[in-house]
């Protein structure tokens, strides 16, 4: 299969190149920064921005939020199967 990706460059407006399950975690970053969430159970999303500010949203079932984070916070945080967009 031809990987169409190959030659091309990383771009915030391409599509991710990887979806990643996110443990939430009071202490600890995202191995990457990712430029959107998923969420597949609604709740409350409690989580850290690119520019290290803490931010706490309220998502329904099946939700992508487009926001670069750093990390999503266990503290605050009732959405589940939480998954980083990643380039």
């Amino acid at each position: 299969m031809k990987n169409i990706f190959a030659d091309r460059s990383s771009q915030i407006s391409g599509p991710a190149t990887d979806i990643v399950e996110v443990t939430p975690s009071d202490t600890e970053n995202m191995a990457e920064v990712c430029v959107a969430l998923y969420v597949e159970t609604g709740g409350t999303l409690r989580f850290s921005t690119v520019r290290d500010q803490v931010r706490t949203v309220t998502v329904p079932d099946m939700s992508i939020l487009p926001v670069g984070a750093s990390r999503v916070h266990a503290t605050g945080t009732t959405a589940a199967g939480i998954h980083a967009l990643v380039v």
